[in-house]
């Protein structure tokens, strides 16, 4: 079985410098992939278990994950998993489910089994949980949505830019009716989403009344489909809509098939959250791209600083506009 020395030598460096490494320092990017290289090829398997009586740790993270279900936190998940993996740790996942009071009972859990620091995408607003592990010493981030009143830095997506893109883009579709359909009320995720088009839409003559902002009871393709049937019900509907979560977009689709409407001839519609399908829709849908891998390879650095006592601020990484036919687009040639 290959050993840290073996590691050292097949990637030409020091033993410290394949041990700064795996413990989530960062060299040169070059001597980084040189080092994973040589764990991979060789197998290479840190000692948890000694390196836990050495420093108190256990050579494990957790990673809580809001909804399981949803794609854009399934691939968020198996980023985190990748790049804690490819740096010698295990990593320990739990699904709250939308639900805080799940959400709390994996913070019990992991905190039980003594992680060395905890990752949360968390479900709805909070839970006081959060504090509790803040005020218990554990490392913690935040990852996707900031948690009001928890100390704790968050790593996560800026749709700012791209949501301004995405009005500019509705504008010059002749679209004059904008609505948007939004996680439940008070979700800080939502209502930054909700505020950032808002204003986006004001500086092209757009409005946004509050009969065209429809919060789902939850963020499935049930509320989706909801929030969509009272807008078509509206004196004027809108001629197009934002869903700002793939599941819930789904459902809009659905409530407008049902109804006989055709995307984008009567509604245009987008997504905040690209999936791979999407461009294999009819018609594909435009979307707001999240930098999903890296949002997770950024996490799992940011805790590892915390971890090592290293300063680690928040993160804020760019979203895309990805324009595609459901806004009125003309097909490329």
């Amino acid at each position: 079985m290959a050993n840290i020395k073996d590691v050292a030598e097949r990637a030409g460096v020091s033993v410290a410098t394949v041990s700064r490494v795996l413990n989530g320092h960062s060299p040169v990017a070059e001597t980084r992939e040189r080092v994973l290289a040589a764990v991979r090829d060789l197998g290479y398997r840190p000692n948890n278990v000694a390196r836990a009586l050495r420093t108190a740790r256990t050579g494990a993270l957790g990673l809580i994950i809001s909804d399981l279900t949803n794609p854009f936190f399934t691939e968020l998940a198996d980023a985190v998993e990748d790049e804690a993996r490819s740096l010698g740790y295990s990593l320990v996942i739990g699904n709250a489910g939308e639900s805080p009071e799940q959400q709390d009972d994996y913070i019990r859990t992991l905190l039980d089994r003594r992680i060395d620091g905890l990752l949360v995408s968390s479900a709805g607003t909070g839970s006081a949980m959060l504090s509790e592990v803040v005020a218990s010493g554990t490392p913690l981030v935040l990852l996707d949505r900031t948690v009001p009143g928890v100390d704790a830095p968050c790593v996560r997506a800026d749709g700012r830019t791209a949501l301004t893109e995405l009005a500019a883009h509705l504008a010059a579709h002749g679209r004059r009716r904008p609505a948007i359909i939004v996680a439940p009320a008070g979700t800080p995720t939502g209502d930054e989403r909700l505020g950032f088009f808002r204003t986006a839409l004001g500086g092209y003559g757009l409005t946004l009344p509050d009969e065209r902002v429809g919060a789902t009871p939850d963020l499935q393709h049930t509320g989706g489909r909801q929030v969509m049937s009272a807008f078509l019900d509206l004196a004027e509907p809108p001629d197009a809509v934002l869903a700002t979560d793939n599941l819930m977009a789904l459902g809009a689709m659905d409530e407008l098939r049902a109804r006989g409407l055709r995307v984008p001839d009567d509604v245009a519609l987008v997504v905040y959250d690209d999936v791979p399908w999407f461009a294999h829709t009819d018609p594909p849908l435009t979307a707001i791209a999240q930098p999903t891998r890296e949002l997770g390879r950024a996490a799992v650095h940011t805790l590892l600083a915390r971890i090592e006592g290293r300063p680690a601020g928040s993160v804020l990484l760019p979203a895309r506009l990805v324009t595609r036919r459901s806004c009125g687009e003309v097909p490329a040639p």
